[in-house]
């Protein structure tokens, strides 16, 4: 790896959603400040769409990092894309709901929602809140999902939601959401994000190398970063591959920073 070559602790754009590397635009800290306020005030359920990469999983992370484990029971599901009964069976185990059937053809949907009301009446007893995450959720297709996610809304106490729900996906989710009204009735706040300005992709980028250790603060020359914007459209897992590619390649060079003729040649190593 590179990280030795340029004096890193850790490499700086990896595409994985590590909340140290959480760089907070003006809309991503509306964002996290949008989705807190759904889930400590017990709003019921919230949508926090994007285009792919803009990092909408990452800011999800964030916020279970700012939440206290201690009075939050986290329920995440990565992908929804499955029928009504094994989506409820899947939030049915995260919520560790007893006596489920070990075959999934012998669950019916009011055996899961009953236990799963026990389980968040349990933790509501126990003084924790309950958090369930559905990402990717513009993949679903069927109106049975969103019908059975609706109906986990149900479960309230005469003051509360016993469970706030999150749905985030790609932006056709909000059109999804719109089309069945029982569960948009249901959203009390959304929020969208969009790809970074070229003055945030730089910010973004000085913000990663900086939380990985970087000594130099212009390790990338500045034709270098409104080059990364140019080709990255601002789409920060795309900056991400760019960035991490111009490192490994500056290296290869044995150059001491990573300037315009370097970001330019990276694309076409891709074959971008």
């Amino acid at each position: 790896m590179y990280t030795e070559y340029w004096g890193l602790s850790a490499p700086p754009f990896e595409n994985t959603p590590d909340p140290k590397f959480f760089y907070q635009s003006p809309q991503h800290q509306e964002g996290l400040a949008r989705l807190n306020y759904v889930v400590q005030g017990r709003k019921g359920a919230g949508v926090l769409t994007g285009v792919f990469g803009c990092g909408k999983t990452l800011l999800a992370r964030s916020l279970f990092a700012q939440l206290p484990a201690n009075r939050y029971r986290l329920v995440y599901i990565a992908n929804p894309l499955m029928s009504d009964i094994e989506l409820l069976h899947a939030i049915a185990q995260k919520l560790n709901v007893s006596n489920l059937p070990d075959r999934r053809s012998d669950v019916l949907a009011d055996v899961l929602l009953s236990g799963m009301e026990q389980a968040l009446r349990d933790n509501m007893r126990d003084g924790k809140d309950t958090l369930v995450i559905v990402d990717e959720a513009h993949t679903i297709k069927e109106e049975r999902v969103l019908e059975q996610l609706r109906l986990l809304m149900n479960f309230q106490d005469e003051d509360r939601f016993l469970l706030t729900m999150i749905l985030m996906g790609q932006p056709e989710l909000k059109e999804l959401v719109d089309r069945h009204k029982p569960l948009a009735q249901r959203i009390c706040m959304g929020h969208h994000l969009l790809p970074l300005s070229a003055g945030e992709t730089t910010a973004y980028a000085r913000h990663r190398l900086s939380v990985a250790g970087a000594k130099d603060p212009n390790l990338f020359t500045s034709k270098a970063l409104a080059l990364l914007y140019e080709h990255s459209g601002g789409v920060p897992r795309r900056i991400n591959q760019l960035a991490d590619l111009a490192l490994l390649a500056g290296m290869s060079k044995q150059v001491k920073q990573i300037d315009e003729t370097i970001m330019q040649e990276v694309p076409a190593s891709i074959g971008v």
